[in-house]
């Protein structure tokens, strides 16, 4: 909340040049919708058993039926004076973190700029007149007449960790620092994962997003064509279906809740030139920060059978050493082996993204149905078998 009262004051000079601020009136959560769409002087509008407040004679009435308790945002009714003598009053609101989807600053943000875009082309709807962020400073820094956000990042210098997996791929070949990368992958890990939250709320919330997210399971099926090979609404669904049933495996293992990436795949792992090769930096991490490590693990590893299903001899001359010491790394040091047991949605969750033609639109129909394969059986298997890519892949030779 700004301080008051001056950020209000300039806000309003801003909306209705020249006034002056009268007054500053935080609402109740039952009040804040209801009160913002009424001018000023009018009474709050009657709540459903009846107003709770003093009846005639000094009475004073029941509270109401369904008193609301909490709202989403938290408003405060501003009444100004024109130049000319008039007054005017707008309702300020800033969000509530919750464990409703709005935990994270950029859902509250996300909150407000959908009632910004909103509000003003819905009929007979309160007009929305300024959006914006409170700043460090306490000033309010409109955003109204601007479009898309941006954001600005610095530059490093490094090579994609996927082209790695490109080369070794085609080469079916790994090298010392194929291998020392791995590791240098689960060891960050590892360390990154240590840090461990207490926090039920958040781990319900990664574990919904994990399906419900539009970057989810359930996003991802959506953006798979009707009539993509080897992937049919029908397997799609019955993964999904699959998918569903492990929420409920997942949701009261709260004590697994660790900070993440969130987005840990080949793409967004760089290797820094100099030094021994391992330096690596990361971009885009996402979700909040914190979930499952199984979500990093998978982001990561399925990328391994990923880059061998075009390329099967490469599995067993190159991959599968990199998938397994990867895994092996990371548990080693992290010891922690509830991770195969909670991976099989978060693998299934990966496998979609990698087998779906909206990201990988040259990969074959059999490397698709090799990748939602992997899925299936871990999913009905209970947990992650690392051997189950050796049995879907073979040796190669």
């Amino acid at each position: 909340m700004p301080a008051f009262p001056e950020p209000l004051a300039a806000l309003a000079r801003t909306l209705f040049p020249g006034s002056e601020l009268v007054s500053v009136e935080r609402l109740r959560p039952d009040e804040g919708r209801e009160r913002a769409q009424g001018q000023p002087g009018e009474a709050a509008p009657e709540r459903a058993g009846g107003t709770g407040g003093r009846e005639p004679g000094g009475r004073v009435s029941p509270r109401p039926v369904a008193e609301k308790a909490i709202g989403y945002g938290d408003p405060i009714k501003v009444t100004v004076r024109e130049p000319g003598g008039a007054t005017r009053a707008f309702v300020f609101r800033t969000e509530v973190p919750n464990e409703f989807g709005h935990d994270r600053r950029s859902d509250r943000m996300d909150e407000a700029l959908v009632a910004w875009d909103l509000f003003n082309r819905t009929p007979r709807h309160v007009r929305a007149l300024d959006v914006g962020a409170v700043g460090a400073d306490g000033r309010l820094v409109s955003l109204r007449g601007t479009g898309e956000p941006y954001l600005v990042t610095e530059w490093i210098e490094g090579s994609l960790y996927a082209d790695d997996l490109r080369r070794i791929a085609r080469d079916a070949e790994a090298g010392p620092l194929d291998h020392a990368r791995a590791a240098a992958l689960a060891d960050y890990l590892v360390a990154l994962h240590a840090e461990r939250v207490d926090d039920p709320a958040a781990w319900r919330r990664a574990v919904r997003d994990l399906l419900g997210h539009g970057e989810g399971i359930f996003g991802m099926v959506d953006g798979y064509p009707e009539d993509t090979p080897a992937a049919p609404p029908g397997r799609l669904r019955a993964i999904e279906e699959r998918c569903l049933a492990w929420r409920w495996r997942l949701r009261g293992r709260a004590g697994r809740l660790a900070r993440t990436h969130g987005d840990f795949h080949p793409f967004n792992v760089l290797f820094r030139p100099g030094g021994d090769g391992t330096a690596l930096a990361l971009l885009d991490a996402s979700r909040g920060g914190r979930g499952d490590p199984a979500d990093d693990l998978t982001a990561l590893s399925v990328n391994y059978v990923l880059f061998a299903a075009e390329h099967r001899r490469a599995w067993g001359r190159a991959l599968r050493g990199l998938w397994r010491g990867f895994w092996e790394r990371w548990l080693a040091g992290a010891r922690d082996p509830e991770a195969l047991e909670t991976a099989p949605p978060f693998l299934a969750w990966r496998a979609l993204v990698v087998a779906s033609p909206r990201f990988y639109p040259g990969l074959s129909p059999e490397a698709r149905d090799l990748l939602l394969s992997l899925a299936e059986r871990a999913l009905d298997a209970g947990r992650l078998d690392l051997d189950l890519p050796d049995r879907l892949l073979g040796e190669g030779a």
